[in-house]
């Protein structure tokens, strides 16, 4: 109780904050250990009554993953780069062959050897920029048609001419190239898991909590 009611006084910015937080719902510190306490005792009976019963066996992994085939399916996929030169948008033909000049002698000091990545940081007008360009893998139908078609017909480690789009001038490089596939269970065994142990701690819980209706009587105070 005492740790929790500290760590909540540590996201505060002060502790008149944190007073005036507790002010504003009605509250008192003593309340707010009550609260803690009553929380904390919930949490240990759900814990006691239904996690031993939430266990889940590997015929139960492979029984969902046999009988959910759709959720398994990885569609074809490219991982690329980019350095995207925007035009000013107010500028008109003038900033747009300015913005092409420039990808071009960018594009130009790709080909002569320059690092794709650190080109992309100095110059890119895309958020991928801060990771050197990477837009790490998307399938088909993510990105814009003019994009897409360009970087799907690279191998990998090549670099497309030029690629006008909506957004600007591209300059894509092409990485590692994966084809559609079922992802095989032992790749996806573990997050099976944690979903179906979710699932019955959610259907025990509320069997529980249903169990010690009937036997309470309970009254709705609002």
């Amino acid at each position: 109780v005492n740790d929790g009611l500290q760590k909540m006084k540590s996201q505060a910015p002060n502790p008149e904050a944190f007073q005036k937080a507790l002010a504003a719902r009605k509250m008192t510190e003593e309340d707010l250990r009550l609260e803690a306490r009553q929380r904390l005792a919930v949490d240990k009976l759900l814990t006691a009554e239904v996690e031993p019963k939430a266990a889940v066996t590997e015929a139960d992994i492979a029984q969902f993953y046999q009988k959910n085939p759709q959720f398994f399916l990885q569609p074809e996929a490219l991982r690329a780069s980019h350095i995207l030169i925007k035009a000013d948008a107010t500028g008109g033909a003038d900033a747009k062959a300015q913005a092409r000049t420039k990808a071009e002698d960018i594009l130009r000091q790709v080909k002569n050897g320059g690092d794709f990545a650190a080109l992309a940081k100095q110059h890119s007008s895309d958020g991928s920029a801060a990771n050197g360009g990477d837009l790490g893998f998307f399938p088909r139908g993510q990105m814009v048609k003019a994009f897409e078609d360009a970087a799907f017909a690279l191998k990998a480690g090549e670099v497309s001419p030029l690629v006008e789009s909506e957004f600007g001038f591209h300059i894509i490089k092409a990485g590692e190239h994966r084809t559609a596939r079922t992802v095989p269970l032992t790749e996806v065994s573990d997050r099976i898991a944690v979903a179906l142990r979710q699932q019955k701690q959610q259907e025990l819980t509320q069997q529980f909590v249903q169990t010690l209706k009937t036997k309470s009587k309970v009254e709705i105070l609002m």
